[in-house]
């Protein structure tokens, strides 16, 4: 009740304040409007015309933003992106939008803002050329106000997307305006864009000092008296602190200034428990707000140590992290916050507890969800910097565009409190090639990030060890990072020595999801034999088993890296190759195979049986996970693994009939049961800690297929935040049990005002349907079907198939 009490006083208090700052005066504007501009677009594919200021006719299609159109493309062997591209065209395509303005907007100042282009975009209102931008990752804006028109008249917006020259990308990037766009109408006085920078110079458990750093543009022609006001919102948006600035004849130009604020018994944020604070600046001038501005921070101690590894908030934690690449699966790159929600669910619930951003900028709401979640997340910005790997790749334009590419960057995302590392490079080619600029480009980099956070430490990827590699031995870099040579990472400190240490990509271990090949489990395979060897090998229909033992010759199958890594203290943590399948990259294999075999979690979202591995280690939850599935000829010979947490041992029995019990060995994270001649039935495992019963699992022979399973993972969606709904179909038997070789056809239709299937997938590298298909064939018996609505009220999904019995799942949206 007091403190109820004490906030109420408090916002009185700030409204006091306000009304004192502000003065009787002319009017000069309004506040920032934000305003979403992704619906309504109009769009054509065309490399031959230019539509800069002539209105769309024939061929356009009227489509809402984001929007990636090479995932609508047909796959293609002789696609010139080739396999790093999925085997999906780009080429140009052009965007247009017409507006009106009112007039009552005439004096304030219109930017058009774009979160991400791919790639090589140009964009014109009303005919007048507003700039270029290469880069396909980085967001930015261009102000329009002198060319638009506000007289009734139609504006006209035109984006020319050059996705052409491939391949230009070593894995799936799409084409288009992939991310949202924003048109921002902001008074002539007024914050700038990513200017605000807050961070804490005093920390510890009962007293916080925030510095905020901020930027102000003025383009009156009069000075003005500026009043900066700042409120501090605690994480349940209580105000519980403030100050203000007075900026008397405020005059043309851009303006720095700093405020410093307390905060008593502040709340931190962690993994666990990823609290944030807002500051909401406001800009108050002549009785108004001519601006506001609110920006979420958070407040956590953090440090990395060359003995003991990572610590965040004065505790120990390793680092558990997946990379995570942009592409959205069947989406392709068209960012949906529920997609990307859904990813960071399904690793949260497997343990993990960082993420990389392999190998670009991700979205920007993609790392608030990373903030509201609470991970780890190393950004990084670039695969590639003047040494190419590809043809038409960014090295391309590193010269010119690098500085201001790294700082838009920098600036954009320096207030996320997940974000702990950035990482300046992946895999560089001037480890190797470019001693000069292997030495000038680390220094570089990291120059920038210290002058415009310095709160953060940095690292780059190095695959190259040797200490004749300029890249890893520079001094401007604060974390060594190594991708894989996990032979390596238990000598580090005596190779490094007082240097701090992270493995910032590892393992890439290779499994099809449902896969399992009939040799032995212990059996190991390197596929390819080297990187630089075409692989010639494999399965027939280029699968690969889902047992942990295919891996790359670079990498390492899912426990040894594991196990290296939780053993020592010295390494802060890893990032896993990856958390999720994804478009391109289809190691070991090329065409007919067009995505990746390295996910934990397939492209479809399904998980692959080495999720429950990590399950196991990295979560408290209790974990039984059994493989393989029991449908096999009779007389093959199947090894049964197991992996468990929170037992000491599991027994099997195979059609009531005990085979055994087993506990783990001291190096081991499973346990397997050898050479079990199969016998149609079941197989239980239970689980047991000092004789107690924890869990059981029971796998059984599935009959023949009867019908379709759908499930929801999402039963109640929300139309206006643009939510989609992921729909899992299983082919299952009479006892509704899964039929893990179903490869059955499975049409899919939609009822509901407004709803509409965006996309189908299964998980199957090798599948060629397009994405947008609503038919698909299950693969080892499972599909997924992805619905959205425009429109409140309810969407029913229905699934058929020759011979099945359908299936149908009710979605509420709201």
């Amino acid at each position: 009740m007091l403190k109820r009490l004490f906030h109420t006083g408090y916002s009185r208090i700030m409204s006091l304040l306000l009304l004192l700052l502000a003065t009787t005066g002319s009017s000069i504007g309004q506040s920032r409007q934000v305003i979403n501009f992704n619906p309504g677009w109009w769009f054509k594919l065309d490399s031959s015309q230019q539509y800069i200021d002539e209105q769309r006719g024939e061929g356009w299609r009227r489509l809402d933003l984001p929007h990636d159109w090479s995932i609508e493309m047909p796959f293609s062997a002789n696609s010139p992106a080739a396999s790093g591209g999925a085997y999906l065209d780009g080429g140009i395509g052009w965007y247009q939008k017409s507006f009106k303005l009112a007039k009552a907007d005439s004096g304030q100042r219109i930017f058009i803002a774009f979160e991400g282009i791919y790639e090589n975009s140009e964009v014109w209102i009303n005919g007048h050329f507003l700039g270029k931008r290469p880069n396909g990752y980085i967001g930015f804006e261009y102000e329009m106000s002198r060319y638009l028109y506000w007289d009734g008249r139609d504006n006209l917006l035109s984006v020319k997307v050059n996705n052409k020259n491939q391949p230009n990308s070593r894995f799936y990037s799409g084409s288009g305006i992939y991310r949202d766009t924003k048109l921002i109408i902001r008074n002539p006085i007024s914050l700038t864009s990513n200017s605000t920078f807050i961070r804490a110079t005093q920390l510890n458990e009962k007293h916080a000092v925030v510095n905020l750093s901020l930027e102000i543009e003025q383009t009156l022609k009069e000075a003005k008296t500026i009043t900066v006001l700042t409120q501090l919102l605690s994480p349940d948006g209580l105000p519980i602190a403030s100050e203000h600035t007075v900026l008397a004849k405020f005059k043309t130009g851009l303006h720095h200034i700093q405020q410093q604020i307390s905060i008593d018994d502040p709340l931190l944020w962690s993994i666990e428990t990823p609290q944030q604070y807002t500051a909401r600046v406001q800009l108050i001038a002549d009785g108004q707000v001519l601006d506001e501005q609110n920006s979420k921070f958070g407040l956590r101690n953090f440090n990395f140590d060359p003995e003991q590894g990572f610590t965040l908030n004065g505790k120990r934690l390793k680092i558990r992290g997946v990379c995570l690449h942009s592409d959205l699966g069947a989406l392709g790159m068209a960012f949906n916050r529920s997609a990307a929600l859904r990813q960071l669910r399904s690793m949260k619930e497997m343990g993990v507890n960082g993420i990389r951003t392999s190998h670009n900028p991700a979205a920007p709401a993609f790392l608030d969800l990373c903030d509201s979640l609470g991970f780890v997340v190393m950004s990084e910005t670039f695969d590639v910097w003047k040494g190419h790997k590809n043809p038409y790749d960014y090295h391309l334009y590193w010269d010119q565009w690098y500085r201001r590419d790294f700082v838009d960057h920098v600036k954009r995302d320096r207030n996320h409190p997940s974000l702990f590392i950035w990482c300046l490079g992946n895999e560089v080619q001037e480890q190797w090639h470019s001693k000069p600029d292997g030495i000038a480009i680390p220094i570089a980099l990291a120059s920038i990030v210290d002058s415009l956070d310095g709160t953060r430490l940095t690292t780059i990827a190095n695959n190259e060890l040797s200490k004749a590699n300029p890249v890893l031995m520079s001094s401007a870099v604060d974390l060594i990072g190594y991708n894989y040579n996990h032979k390596k990472w238990a000598s580090f400190p005596k190779d490094h020595p007082g240097r701090k240490f992270i493995v910032t990509e590892s393992t890439s271990a290779l499994e099809s999801r449902g896969q399992y090949d009939l040799i032995p489990y212990d059996s190991v395979r390197m596929w390819p034999e080297r990187w630089d060897i075409p692989f010639d090998g494999g399965n027939k229909d280029k699968s690969i088993s889902a047992y942990d033992h295919v891996f790359t010759p670079w990498g390492s199958d899912h426990q040894t890296s594991l196990r290296l890594m939780e053993k020592y203290d010295h390494i802060a943590g890893m990032y896993v190759w990856t958390g999720f399948d994804y478009l391109g990259e289809p190691t070991p294999y090329t065409w007919p195979a067009r995505s990746s075999y390295f996910g934990i979690v397939d492209l479809a979202g399904f998980p692959k049986d080495v999720y429950y591995l990590y399950q196991s280690v990295w979560t408290a939850k209790p974990v039984l996970h059994v493989l393989p599935h029991w449908n096999w000829k009779k007389g093959d010979i199947i090894d049964v693994v197991v992996y468990f947490n929170q037992a000491d041992r599991v027994e099997l029995y195979h059609n009531g009939k005990k085979i055994g019990d087993q506990k783990k060995d001291s190096d081991r994270y499973e346990v397997v049961f050898k050479g079990i001649a199969f016998e149609p039935g079941t197989l239980e495992v239970i689980s047991y800690q000092q004789d107690k019963r924890v869990l059981s699992k029971t796998i059984r022979t599935a009959k023949k297929e009867q019908r379709i399973a759908l499930i929801a993972e999402d039963n109640s969606i929300s139309a206006a935040m643009n939510e989609l709904s992921f729909v899992h179909a299983y082919v299952v038997d009479e006892f509704g049990t899964l039929v893990p070789d179903a490869a059955n056809k499975i049409d899919f239709e939609v009822e509901g005002d407004g709803a509409k299937i965006l996309a189908t997938d299964n998980g199957n590298t090798t599948d060629h349907t397009r994405f947008q298909s609503t038919s698909r064939r299950a693969f080892h018996g499972k599909v997924l079907v992805i619905v959205s609505s425009k429109n409140k009220g309810q969407i029913v999904v229905k699934a058929k198939s020759k011979g099945l019995i359908s299936g149908e799942v009710h979605i509420k949206v709201e």
